[in-house]
């Protein structure tokens, strides 16, 4: 099956594409502390959920509103044409440039970003210090970095991973992930991490969508496959990852 069929599939019923609360976000945008008019850089945009956010905050014509210019970049066609739609709907005063390709092929012009993001996708640039590195080139004196990465909470038993095919160094520790940070010469601004419930949120939203799939559209033939992997992710978080496997944004801000 299609790997960005299956998300979006899987994912039909997410307003956000990962295990962060709109609550959570919003406290996000309103602590982010950018400069009128900011130049943003949001790579892995997925449905591009808080980009609009952020532009709707930056179009109300309060002190934020000077407008706002973007660039998106996803991978997935089915979430460019998400994006593309609610963008023209939500925010068309935005200058948004959408770009359908793999974020680590862009060139990113250096010092060029007010705001970089990259959430969810660290795989993108090998982990959490590439896209670290990636983002912080890019970004302005006095911007800031958002990475949306896991955290092992506890030891993974060796059983997951080779269920999971995830590798024990593919995460550090949450302490780790703020280490990286500092690392990469940033200064930490703002973490929030998330809880059970929003984990629980996020993996149950998924089951439901592909069984809503399922019955809508018994001709397809990749249905047997979808429901395989949804049954098999269901059995990998409830035994193992809801316990070990944490979540959190990751604010710095470059000095």
């Amino acid at each position: 099956m299609d790997t960005w069929k299956f998300f979006a599939i899987t994912h039909a019923d997410h307003v956000v594409c990962n295990p962060t609360s709109i609550g959570k976000l919003d406290e996000l945008i309103a602590l982010l502390d950018l400069p009128p008019g900011p130049r943003i850089l949001d790579v892995a945009c997925g449905k591009g959920e808080l980009l609009l956010r952020i532009a709707e905050r930056y179009d109300k014509g309060d002190s934020y509103g000077h407008g706002l210019d973007a660039v998106a970049i996803d991978i997935s066609p089915y979430c460019i044409a998400d994006l593309r739609e609610k963008y023209h709907l939500r925010s068309p005063r935005v200058r948004l440039e959408l770009l359908e390709m793999d974020g680590a092929d862009y060139k990113a012009p250096s010092d060029s970003f007010d705001l970089t993001m990259c959430v969810g996708a660290s795989w993108i640039f090998d982990g959490m210090e590439g896209t670290l590195r990636y983002l912080t080139t890019a970004t302005r004196s006095g911007g800031k970095v958002l990475v949306g990465e896991p955290f092992w909470i506890a030891e993974p038993p060796a059983e997951y991973l080779e269920s999971s095919g995830l590798k024990r160094d593919q995460f550090g520790s949450h302490e780790n992930n703020v280490a990286a940070g500092v690392a990469a010469g940033l200064m930490p601004w703002l973490t929030l991490v998330s809880n059970s419930d929003e984990w629980d949120r996020y993996e149950t939203l998924q089951w439901r969508a592909a069984a809503r799939y399922a019955l809508a559209h018994p001709e397809d033939p990749a249905i047997p496959e979808l429901l395989d992997r949804v049954e098999h992710s269901r059995r990998e978080y409830l035994r193992w990852a809801r316990t070990i496997l944490g979540w959190s944004l990751y604010l710095f801000a470059k000095l």
